[in-house]
């Protein structure tokens, strides 16, 4: 059954393509009987005579007086008497057509992808109407996750709990685990199993490529019922208050982290040598100081701790350290 919705969309892409090949048509055939053209349109008169009327208000930016589409009744016969350049229907040269085709390609691939038969119908017709330029030998693939979160869906779909090894890359360890999977989803372009962990006793997010190992167990798969699926609207890592605050000092070359990073306040540091060059300091929130450590040792010289001063020496050790190591 077709949704309201859904109709009402079709309706306004088919009368979009009729309103775009409408002017081309009209001014092949000047003069024209509306009955007519209605009948070789395949609308009725009434819907033909509305397309007129919105074409009335069509045309190039500043919609004034020679900019708009402009035609003439003669009783029942319609000319176009300026076409604002639209004097001939939608041609995609091959490099267009090619590169819809292949676009189309990637959503049909995509994981998740909503409306996957309109993308599907859409990609049959220009395949078609581009011919032998749509068969060029391109193979559209995502990238590995994809394959692999349709093997963990099917995974999930089986109702197994699953004995894992697991990176975790925040504490940079590899651990064992038991897992009651809840479902296989993509996020941020990247796959993840959200399960309720018995060893956490809480539901956890797995990154699909830090999953070492994976075994599925004889017994069911059983959340308890306080386990709810995660909201991940906002994305994976949701900052909240009780999570550690640091602040740093950003050099130029290390600026990137705060395009990559939730951040809560990032300011130019008043201290800095000049409008390019001076630093940023920047305050965020992290899943604990191991990992805030590891970022800024690898950040290297530009990146300065400010606070909290545990992460100072923790960072100054681990860096005296490794000298040492050296030496």
């Amino acid at each position: 059954m077709t949704r309201p919705s859904q109709r009402g969309s079709r309706a306004s892409a088919d009368r979009l393509a009729r309103l775009l090949n409408l002017v081309p048509y009209l001014l092949s055939r000047p003069g024209i009987e509306v009955a007519e053209a209605a009948a070789d349109l395949g609308v009725t008169e009434r819907q033909l005579r509305e397309d007129l009327e919105l074409l009335w208000v069509c045309g190039l930016p500043g919609y004034g007086p020679g900019d708009l589409i402009d035609m003439a009744f003669d009783g029942d016969r319609v000319t176009i008497t300026y076409d604002a350049g639209i004097d001939r229907p939608l041609r995609l040269t091959p490099d267009e057509a090619l590169a819809l085709v292949v676009a189309l390609r990637m959503l049909v691939e995509t994981p998740g992808m909503a409306n996957r038969d309109a993308i599907e119908r859409a990609l049959a017709k220009i395949e078609s109407a581009a011919g032998e330029h749509a068969e060029a030998p391109v193979a559209v693939r995502m990238p590995g996750d994809a394959e692999r979160l349709d093997g963990l869906r099917a995974a999930v779909q089986r109702g197994r709990a699953w004995r894992i090894t697991y990176y975790t890359a925040t504490r940079d360890e590899t651990t064992e685990r038991v897992i009651d999977p809840l479902r296989a989803l993509m996020v941020g372009g990247r796959a993840y199993v959200e399960a309720w962990c018995r060893r956490a006793e809480a539901v956890r997010l797995f990154r699909a490529d830090r999953i070492d190992a994976l075994a599925e167990l004889p017994e069911p798969a059983v959340a308890p019922p306080q386990a709810r699926r995660l909201d991940l609207s906002a994305g994976v890592f949701q900052p909240t208050a009780e999570l550690p605050l640091i602040t740093l000092r950003v050099g130029r070359g290390a600026r990137w982290i705060t395009e990559y990073y939730p951040c809560e306040h990032v300011r130019r540091d008043a201290g800095g040598t000049d409008g390019v060059g001076a630093d940023w300091v920047v305050t965020m929130r992290v899943t604990d100081l191991d990992w805030a450590q590891r970022l800024v040792l690898g950040l290297g010289p530009d990146v300065t701790v400010v606070a909290p001063a545990e992460l100072a020496v923790r960072v100054r050790d681990a860096a005296t350290a490794a000298l040492t190591a050296y030496a």
